[in-house]
């Protein structure tokens, strides 16, 4: 009686379901946790299968018939359904987590399939990751564009409340241009009344007359102790940052003698510290520009060859025209440096301060990697800029 008692004790304990918390239970667990294969995944079922036997029998079943049934009625119907809330868990995904931020496209997609129960992309009309992103850029859902590395994708948010925030945006910054044309005309004001302080009085001088022709000429010389410092009138025909530089250079000062920085160099300097900061930019490029590709990825045959850019796409991106072989070719800006001319040729400042400047080359420090530039367009025309990186500024083509 004992071994029969034991036997029909242990067959009892396998045909149970596997109790919380034992390890059989814990096991199954662990084999349901995360993605399976997506080959075995029903989707008008709603059903991960953990093997091919497993599928193959849930798809005999009656269940999975009546499904089938439904979805033969009208398919198209079901798909539209199944790719309308792909579609919205997508972009929900890249609108809350990244918001208008270029992204890869595959990045977000890992992101969406980290839940287990999302909808499966092999139930929606579109066969690859690429066809979808292709889709969302036709469509204005957001920004696409390819690079060697994949699809990168930027969200497009049209949500009320984000373009009144944008309008809002747009009006301070006209208040702040504003601004600065009042500090502009301020500068000008005090310009020419210093320069009315220091202006020397003018005499006038009568025509010199001999009365008696025939007496020798005298000269006495004479030397005064103090001596007229000669001050020359500036011109006011330029701008007030101009005007500005040029009084600073003419106004000598005794050596070792410490000068104190005026109120107007201050101005200009806060001024020259905002126009850096709100001009610098993650993206320089521009057209008319010449470029070096310094890619290896794109082949031996364009390596260190240099182009002119035709076109510039997303801020990113660019069409170049190679000047040797007449080639195109759409590159990233990862894959673009600038070009430096000899000295004396255009330039076009390309980030910092004076963006989108054209200048003049004047000297190129080969040790610290800058150069000194002459602005030869815009309101501060003839400005000299000290210490401008070789990748803040390209040479013109032509």
């Amino acid at each position: 009686m004992g071994p029969c008692r034991e036997t029909t004790g242990a067959n009892d304990l396998t045909s149970r379901k596997a109790e919380v918390s034992t390890p059989k239970y814990l096991a199954n667990k662990m084999k349901a946790k995360g993605l399976q294969k997506l080959r075995w995944y029903c989707q008008m079922c709603e059903k991960q299968c953990r093997d091919e036997n497993g599928f193959k029998c849930h798809t005999m079943s009656e269940s999975h018939q009546r499904q089938i049934m439904l979805f033969a009625g009208n398919a198209g119907r079901f798909i539209d359904s199944f790719s309308s809330e792909f579609m919205t868990g997508y972009l929900q995904i890249l609108r809350r987590q990244f918001g208008t931020k270029r992204v890869a496209a595959n990045k977000v997609y890992q992101e969406y399939i980290s839940d287990r129960h999302h909808l499966h992309m092999n139930a929606t009309k579109w066969h690859s990751l690429s066809d979808f992103v292709k889709f969302l850029g036709r469509n204005g859902h957001c920004v696409a564009d390819e690079t060697e590395k994949g699809w990168y994708i930027s969200y497009i948010d049209r949500d009320p409340e984000t373009l009144a925030q944008q309008e809002k945006m747009a009006k301070k910054q006209k208040m702040d241009k504003d601004d600065a044309e009042r500090l502009a005309e301020f500068i000008e004001e005090q310009v020419k009344r210093g320069h009315k302080e220091e202006e020397p009085s003018t005499s006038a001088y009568s025509e010199l007359k001999r009365e008696n022709e025939e007496e020798p000429i005298k000269i006495a010389l004479s030397l005064g102790s103090s001596s007229k410092m000669d001050i020359k009138p500036i011109k006011l025909e330029k701008r007030p940052l101009e005007v500005a530089d040029e009084f600073r250079k003419e106004k000598k000062h005794k050596p070792g003698e410490f000068k104190k920085p005026s109120a107007l160099d201050e101005l200009i300097k806060e001024e020259e510290r905002k126009k850096e900061k709100n001009n610098r930019k993650d993206y320089w490029l521009a057209e008319g520009i010449v470029v070096k590709l310094v890619a290896k990825s794109l082949g031996e045959k364009y390596y260190k060859e240099k182009g002119v850019v035709t076109e510039v796409i997303d801020k990113y991106r660019a069409k170049i025209r190679l000047l040797e072989t007449g080639d195109k070719l759409k590159v990233d800006q990862a894959h673009l440096e600038t070009v430096i001319p000899s000295i004396g040729k255009q330039v076009l400042v390309l980030n910092g301060g004076y963006r989108g400047n054209t200048a003049t080359l004047k000297e190129i420090d080969t040790d610290n990697y800058c150069t000194t530039i002459e602005i030869a367009s815009g309101p501060l025309k003839g400005r000299i800029v000290n210490n401008v990186q070789y990748e803040d500024i390209s040479k013109l083509f032509g």
